[in-house]
């Protein structure tokens, strides 16, 4: 059972189960911060839990939550929040910390949409030199999601392509995909926090450098 309708909830069709609900619908802007729209995703979820007592839980997080200048933000303090309460009202659960989540669509202001269309639009950037951020296909999410939902129960997982892409390195193969240059500045600025990753999420990547992990996210949702 699926609870949602954007990117990543349509990434999961593939594997939907009667037994699980992947609840894959809620807040996705990390700038948000009404109120109402945070409740909302909770008032959703404690209703979901209520009624499939039965069924294990799967929620989408975030590794934002490692990131020590994202500590006080709205975002993070909710998915915190939510994490919570899905440990607290849960017989069974698995909690997906996810990087940058790369789909087809979606928020026009998640990372890699952002450098996109600005490209295309010809608006100067600013990039940080020292930021680091970790990325994910919406398809390997549900694929992987898929594979091993079976190998865990009760347990909270970081789910990212294992390396730390510096943004430069982002945007030059994104420069590359859509063969045209990037008008930008760089800034001797920026941070970036480590992250673990467990042997399941190292496995499943394996093979796959981050200039390959790169170029198949831009062909496949670009």
């Amino acid at each position: 059972m699926i609870i949602g309708n954007g990117i990543l909830a349509n990434a999961l069709r593939l594997y939907d189960k009667e037994d699980v609900i992947f609840f894959a619908s809620g807040v996705s802007n990390s700038l948000e911060k009404n109120p109402a729209e945070f409740e909302r995703e909770i008032a959703l979820l404690k209703s979901v839990i209520s009624q499939n007592a039965d069924k294990k839980l799967v929620y989408f997080s975030t590794c934002s939550i490692y990131d020590p200048s994202k500590s006080g933000s709205p975002y993070v303090l909710h998915k915190l929040t939510v994490e919570k309460t899905i440990a607290e009202q849960c017989s069974s659960f698995v909690i997906f910390r996810v990087g940058n989540a790369v789909g087809r669509g979606g928020n026009p202001n998640t990372l890699i949409n952002f450098l996109k269309n600005s490209i295309v639009s010809e608006n100067k950037l600013t990039i940080h030199s020292n930021a680091r951020r970790i990325l994910i296909g919406t398809d390997d999410i549900a694929a992987f999601v898929a594979k091993h939902i079976q190998d865990l129960n009760n347990e909270i997982i970081n789910l990212a392509y294992p390396y730390q892409y510096s943004l430069p390195e982002i945007l030059v193969q994104l420069e590359n995909h859509l063969v045209k240059n990037a008008d930008y500045e760089s800034v001797d600025e920026g941070s970036f926090y480590n992250i673990e990753f467990d042997n399941f999420t190292i496995d499943y990547f394996e093979g796959l450098s981050p200039d390959e992990y790169l170029k198949k996210l831009y062909s496949s949702y670009l």
